[in-house]
C-alpha cells in the first residue's frame, strides 16, 4: 500500500568522518580511494578531517532538522574517481531528516552514493531500523525542493547521478560545484539506534548531455462523452515499485482502462519516461504521491516536471501551500488511503483541501471500509453545512468531497486496475478526466467487468445521475434506479444521510440486474449506492464490488 521508510523528530546525532564529532559517540573512518600519490591522499584526507565543524540543528522551514559537518573532495584529473565513507548513529527520537553536506569541486562527472545500516533484533512490537536516502543538489535543502535531485526512499542501496542519466527516482542534470546534500530520513529506529555507512564516489572528467524531456500528450483518442476507466494510484522502479513503465502501461491496457496516473513517492523522475508508452488507447496523467509523516496525498494530473516537498507534518501548517501548488499546476489534491495502518500514513491534514478522496485502495481492507464510513459522514456533513449545493463537489473544500479508487500496484501480484475509478467525462484529456473527478461525476469498480448505472428521477421528467443534484420538492416522489453487469452473486445496498436503507437479495449468477427504490428528498438528502461480495460469516458486510458517488436530492 504506501513506501515504509521515513523519519522521526528532535535528537542528537554522533557523526564520524575518520575522527570522533565532537558529541558523537561511535568510532569511524574516513576512507579516501582516489587515485592520487599517498602523501596527496593524506593532505586531502587530514583537511577533510579538519573541516568538520560542529553539527548544526535548523529549522528548513517546516520541521526541525540535523545538518552534519561537511565532506570535503580534493580536485582530481580526468577519469579519476575519489570516495569518501562516513559513518555515525542516530539515536531513537531523531529528526525527520538529516543532511550530509558534501563538497563538490570543479570537473566532477558523476556522483555516486551507497549506504547500509545495521538491522538489529527488536522485541516484538518493537519498531526496528529503516532509514530513507535522497540528494539534493548546490542549489540547497529549501522546503519547496529547488534543489531536489531525488529521493529513493528504503527502496535502493545506492545512486548516481550525471548530466546525462540518472538512477531512476533521480533527475539527470549538470554536477555543477559546489555544497550538495545528501539528505537522510530515519523513518524508524531501534531502541538500540541506528548506526549507518555512507560511501561517496565522485568521477571525474568532461560532462556529457542533459537529455531534453518528452511527455505524453494530454489527450488520447476519446469516445466524446462517456464512462472513461483509470487508475490513479501507480508505483514503478522509480520509486519503490518492481513494475516498468512500460509493464504498467501494458497491465493497464489489458486492465481495461482508459487513463492512468504516474505517481512515483516524493519524486517526479518518471514524467519524462511515459511518451512513448501513451497512444491513442491509453491518456497517461503525471503526478506524485507526496508521502509526508502525516499521511500521503496523490497530487493528480499536474503540469510535467511539477516536483512537489514533503518535508513536513501538519503541525508545521505548512500542506496548504502545496496543496495550492498542486491546483497552480493544473493537478487535484487527492489524499490517499487515510485511514493505512502503516506509520506516517494515516491522514492528519483535514479535507479542507482535498478535490477528492481515495476512499478504496488496493485490495478491500478494513481500513478501506473505515475510510468508507468516514467519507460517508463528510457526505452527511456537506448537507447539514449546505456544501451540497447544486451537486458542486471538489474544489479545496468549497463543495463536498468526491470519492475515489486506485490499486496503490507496486509489483505482482498487486492487480492494476484493482480498484479503478470510472469517471463521466466530456472527452479522454486531461482536463475533461480532472473535471469529472473533481465534479463526482464517477464510480469505483473492482474491474472492468463491473459496469453501473445509477439515476434518480422524478414524476415531471426531472433526472439527475452520479455526482449531480435531482431538484424536486421535498415532498414529490423520487425514483431511485441502479443498473448493475459483472457483479455476480453481489448484494445491492442503498446508502442514505440515515444510512443503509435498502439491501437486495443477490443478484444473481449472470451478474446483472436491476434494483429500483422509491423516496423524497425529505426522506434522504442523498443516495448512492454499493455492490457487496458475499460475506461468510458476522454482522460485517461483505468486500466492495463497486460504490457510487451520491446522487443528490432536493432543492
Amino acid at each position: 500500500m504506501c513506501e515504509d521508510h521515513h523519519g522521526h523528530e528532535e535528537a542528537h546525532h554522533g557523526h564520524e568522518h575518520g575522527h570522533e564529532d565532537e558529541h558523537g559517540t561511535a568510532r569511524g573512518n574516513d576512507q579516501d580511494h582516489g587515485h592520487a600519490p599517498a602523501p596527496a591522499r593524506d593532505r586531502d584526507r587530514d583537511r577533510d578531517r579538519a573541516g568538520i565543524g560542529r553539527r548544526a540543528v535548523f529549522v528548513t522551514g517546516a520541521a526541525a532538522a540535523l545538518t552534519l559537518g561537511s565532506v570535503s573532495f580534493a580536485s582530481a584529473a580526468p577519469r579519476q574517481r575519489r570516495t569518501r565513507t562516513v559513518r555515525g548513529t542516530l539515536p531513537p527520537g531523531s529528526p525527520d531528516f538529516v543532511y550530509v553536506p558534501v563538497e563538490i569541486p570543479r570537473g566532477v562527472r558523476e556522483i555516486h552514493v551507497a549506504y547500509t545500516y545495521d538491522r538489529p533484533t527488536v522485541p516484538a512490537g518493537t519498531q526496528g531500523n529503516a532509514l530513507d536516502i535522497g540528494l539534493f543538489d548546490e542549489r540547497g535543502t529549501d522546503l519547496g525542493g529547488r534543489g531536489f535531485r531525488g529521493w529513493s526512499g528504503g527502496a535502493r542501496t545506492e545512486l548516481y547521478v550525471r548530466a546525462d542519466a540518472a538512477t531512476p527516482g533521480y533527475v539527470p542534470g549538470p554536477v555543477r560545484p559546489g555544497t550538495w546534500h545528501i539528505a537522510l530520513g530515519p523513518y524508524t529506529v531501534a531502541p538500540q539506534g541506528l548506526s549507518y555507512e555512507i560511501t561517496i564516489t565522485l568521477t571525474y572528467g568532461e560532462q556529457g548531455e542533459t537529455p531534453r524531456p518528452a511527455y505524453p500528450p494530454e489527450r488520447a483518442k476519446g469516445r466524446g462523452r462517456a464512462w472513461y476507466r483509470g487508475d490513479c494510484h501507480l508505483h514503478s522502479e522509480y520509486s519503490d515499485g518492481r513494475y516498468t513503465l512500460a509493464e504498467i502501461a501494458e497491465l493497464a491496457r489489458a486492465a481495461g482502462l482508459d487513463f492512468i496516473n504516474s505517481s512515483e513517492h516524493n519524486t517526479h523522475s518518471a514524467h519524462a519516461h511515459w511518451a512513448d508508452l501513451a497512444g491513442d488507447d491509453l491518456l497517461i496523467l503525471l503526478g506524485e504521491e507526496v508521502t509526508t509523516r502525516n499521511g500521503h496525498v496523490v497530487a493528480l494530473g499536474t503540469d510535467p516536471g511539477t516536483f512537489v516537498d514533503w518535508r513536513y507534518r501538519a503541525r508545521d501548517n505548512r500542506f496548504g501551500r502545496f496543496a495550492r501548488q498542486i491546483r497552480r499546476a493544473g493537478g487535484l489534491v487527492v489524499p490517499a488511503h487515510p485511514h493505512a495502518t502503516c506509520i506516517g500514513c494515516n491522514w492528519k491534514f483535514g479535507f479542507g483541501e482535498a478535490d477528492a478522496v481515495e476512499v478504496w485502495n488496493g485490495a478491500y481492507t478494513p481500513d478501506d471500509e473505515v475510510a468508507l464510513a468516514d467519507w460517508d459522514g463528510m457526505l452527511v456533513a456537506s448537507v447539514r453545512e449546505g456544501r451540497d449545493g447544486g451537486g458542486r463537489a471538489g474544489s479545496a473544500g468549497q463543495g463536498w468531497i468526491p470519492a475515489m479508487g486506485s490499486s496503490d500496484s507496486h509489483r505482482s501480484p498487486d492487480v492494476i486496475g484493482r480498484p479503478q475509478t470510472v469517471v463521466l467525462a466530456d472527452d479522454l484529456t486531461r482536463e475533461a478526466i480532472q473535471e469529472g473527478i473533481r465534479a463526482g461525476r464517477s464510480y469505483v469498480a473492482e474491474s472492468s467487468k463491473v459496469s453501473l448505472s445509477f439515476t434518480a428521477s422524478g414524476g415531471r421528467g426531472e433526472h439527475a445521475g452520479i455526482g449531480e443534484r435531482l431538484r424536486v420538492a421535498d415532498d414529490t416522489p423520487v425514483t431511485v434506479r441502479l443498473e448493475v453487469t459483472g457483479a455476480p452473486r453481489c448484494t445491492v445496498r442503498l446508502v442514505t444521510d440515515q444510512g443503509v436503507l435498502v439491501t437486495g437479495d443477490p443478484l444473481p449468477v449472470s451478474g446483472e440486474g436491476v434494483v429500483e427504490w422509491r423516496t423524497t428528498a425529505s426522506y434522504a438528502a442523498y443516495v448512492r449506492a454499493e455492490l457487496r461480495h458475499e460475506t461468510a460469516a458476522g454482522p460485517l458486510p461483505g468486500a466492495l464490488a463497486a460504490f457510487t458517488n451520491p446522487v443528490f436530492l432536493g432543492r
